[in-house]
């Protein structure tokens, strides 16, 4: 039969706790500086207002563009505003000229 008591020593208090420390420091460093941590939140954020941005002036184009197809569509063309365009893509308009449109009812008088 054994009598002898084994002894605690001090180091095998500490290996619980340090390893705790160590397990809750390694998580708090990637909730802030990590893949999706506080940090990278606010740079996802600049992006998105900047992508903002860029949608809002995209946007704009595409309505400008649509209203020039409008006008092209079959049915409803306007000659001036083909022969502004077919000139101006052909390269037979010159940098001094002005197209002036004008509407059906000032042609009438």
């Amino acid at each position: 039969m054994w009598t002898k008591q084994k002894r605690r020593t001090n180091k095998g208090r500490f290996i619980l706790p340090v390893f705790t420390v160590a397990v809750l420091s390694y998580f708090a460093y990637h909730i802030y500086h990590g893949e999706y941590g506080l940090e990278s939140g606010k740079a996802v954020e600049k992006r998105i207002v900047s992508l903002n941005a860029e949608y809002q002036k995209l946007t704009a184009g595409n309505l400008l563009l649509k209203k020039r197809i409008a006008l092209l569509q079959d049915g409803k063309i306007e000659k001036d505003s083909l022969d502004e365009y077919a000139r101006r893509n052909l390269n037979f308009s010159r940098p001094n000229e002005l197209t002036i449109i004008t509407s059906k009812e000032d042609a009438a008088d």
